[in-house]
C-alpha cells in the first residue's frame, strides 16, 4: 500500500479538492457561483492535502479565526470542507491531517480550533467537544407578539447589504465581547459568510434584509438580520438570521417587527442563545416554542497553558488540573491555574506541576467548559471530570462563569 504524504495543497490543486469535496458532501455538479466562492474560501485557508503519489486523497482547510474568549479572543483554527475519497476510508487519512493540522496551529500560536460537525460521531476521538448550543424557536405572527416589555419605539430603517458591515458590524463586535464564541468579522467575511445573495442552505430564499433600529444619524442600537421564503400555498416565513439589541426594549421592537411582517404568518429563528431574552419578553409561550436544542460549535484546545492563560475569570482560584490528551500528548500532565484579580476581572497563571492534582479531565471536557457552556460540577456527577479534592469543582465552576452563555451562528 503506498505511503500518504500530507502535505499543502497548491493554488493549481484547488479545483481537484473543490471536486474532491463535491464527490464526498454532494455527489452532483455545483453551479459556478457557489463554486467560485468556495474556491475564494480556500484561498485564504490553511490547506492540509492527503496524497498518495500525485492523488489527493484528502482534504482539510482551516481559516485562520479570531474567537472571542471571556474577556478577549485568541486565534483560532477554524476547520472546514473536511473530505476523505471513498476509496480512502479507514486508512488514517482524517487522522493524519488533524496531526499534521495540531503541527501546524502550533507553529502558528493558534491554542484553539473549532469546527461545526456533519456526523457527531466522528470528532470527539479527536478531542473537540461542543462548546456552544443553540435554540431553533418558531413564533407564530398570524397574531401580533405578545410582550411583557415595552418596545422601543425609535424608528426603523432597511439597511442595504452592501451598506450593511459598516452599520451593523459595531454592533456586531460589541455583541461578541459579551458573549465567547463568536469570529470576528472583516468585510468579506460579512459578504460571503453572513450575507450571500443566495442561500446556500434553500434558494427559493430571499436576499439578505437588514433593519436597524434608532434615531437618523445615530449608531444604531439593534439591528434584525433575515430572509423571507414563501410557500406553494402562499404562505410566508420569515427566517430570522440574527438579532441584536442593546437593551430589553430594543430587542423587544426588533422581534415585534420580525414578527409583523406581511404577508408572512411564521417566523422561525434557527440557532438563537439558550438564555435568548426572547424567551423571557413574551408574554404567551405557546405562541413561542422551541423546536429544537442542539450542540452548535464545537472546540478543541490545542494548547492547555495558552488557551487558560488567555481567557478571563469570574472569581479567585488556586487549583491543580491533570489533563489527558492522547491526540496532542505536549498538552498532557498537570497544570496549576492560579487566578487572581486583574482589572474587573480575574487572569490565571498557568505552570505545569507536580503537585498532586484537584481534578481530572479529558481534554474533551475541557472544551466543553472553556467559554463557560457547561458547568465543570456538571461534569464531576456525570462522571467525566475525578474530583480528587472535595469542592474544587464547585470552585471552577464559579471561576468558569460568564454573564452571558457562549453562543455562535458563524458556520463555517
Amino acid at each position: 500500500m503506498t505511503v500518504l504524504e500530507y502535505r499543502t495543497i497548491p493554488e493549481a490543486h484547488l479545483e481537484r479538492a473543490l471536486d474532491l469535496h463535491y464527490l464526498v458532501f454532494l455527489g452532483k455538479s455545483v453551479d459556478e457561483g457557489p463554486r467560485k466562492l468556495h474556491r475564494e474560501i480556500l484561498e485564504r485557508c490553511d490547506l492540509v492535502g492527503a496524497y498518495e503519489g500525485d492523488e489527493l486523497v484528502g482534504l482539510l482547510a482551516a481559516h485562520r479565526l479570531l474567537l472571542s474568549v471571556p474577556g478577549g479572543e485568541l486565534p483560532c483554527a477554524g476547520v472546514t470542507f473536511v473530505s476523505v475519497a471513498p476509496t480512502h476510508r479507514r486508512r488514517g487519512v482524517l487522522s493524519g491531517m488533524i496531526a499534521e493540522l495540531w503541527r501546524r496551529c502550533a507553529a502558528a500560536g493558534a491554542p484553539l480550533a473549532a469546527l461545526w460537525v456533519s456526523e457527531t460521531g466522528i470528532y470527539g476521538r479527536f478531542g473537540f467537544e461542543p462548546a456552544t448550543r443553540s435554540y431553533t424557536l418558531e413564533i407564530d405572527s398570524d397574531r401580533p407578539l405578545e410582550l411583557r416589555t415595552e418596545p422601543d419605539e425609535r424608528p426603523l430603517r432597511l439597511v442595504s447589504a452592501e451598506e450593511a458591515p459598516g452599520v451593523i458590524g459595531p454592533l456586531h463586535a460589541a455583541a461578541r465581547a459579551e458573549r465567547a464564541g463568536r469570529v470576528a468579522r472583516d468585510d468579506l467575511w460579512w459578504r460571503e459568510h453572513v450575507l450571500p445573495a443566495e442561500d446556500e442552505e434553500d434558494d427559493d430564499r430571499s436576499a439578505p434584509r437588514v433593519v436597524t433600529l434608532g434615531e437618523p444619524g445615530e449608531t444604531p442600537a439593534g439591528y434584525v438580520l433575515y430572509r423571507t421564503q414563501t410557500d406553494d400555498e402562499g404562505r410566508g416565513t420569515v427566517h430570522l438570521q440574527e438579532l441584536e439589541a442593546d437593551s430589553p426594549a430594543v430587542a423587544a421592537a426588533l422581534w415585534r417587527y420580525a414578527t409583523s411582517i406581511d404577508l408572512a404568518d411564521k417566523v422561525r429563528a434557527w440557532g438563537r442563545p439558550l438564555d435568548d431574552v426572547l424567551l423571557r419578553l413574551s408574554a404567551d409561550r405557546d405562541q413561542v416554542r422551541i423546536t429544537q436544542e442542539f450542540p452548535a460549535l464545537w472546540l478543541r484546545v490545542v494548547d492547555v497553558p495558552a488557551a487558560l492563560a488567555g481567557r478571563a475569570w469570574s472569581a479567585p482560584v488556586d487549583l491543580v488540573l491533570e489533563v489527558t490528551d492522547t491526540g496532542v500528548p505536549a498538552n498532557a500532565g498537570r497544570y496549576r491555574v492560579t487566578a487572581k484579580p486583574d482589572g474587573d476581572a480575574y487572569r490565571a497563571r498557568v505552570a505545569r506541576t507536580e503537585d498532586a492534582a484537584d481534578l481530572t479531565l479529558d481534554v474533551r471536557e475541557l472544551a466543553a467548559v472553556y467559554l463557560g457552556d457547561i458547568a465543570p460540577a456538571e461534569l464531576v456527577r456525570a462522571g467525566l471530570i475525578a474530583e480528587h479534592t472535595p469542592g474544587t469543582a464547585e470552585l471552577l465552576t464559579a471561576a468558569a462563569r460568564t454573564g452571558l452563555l457562549p453562543h455562535t451562528t458563524d458556520e463555517f
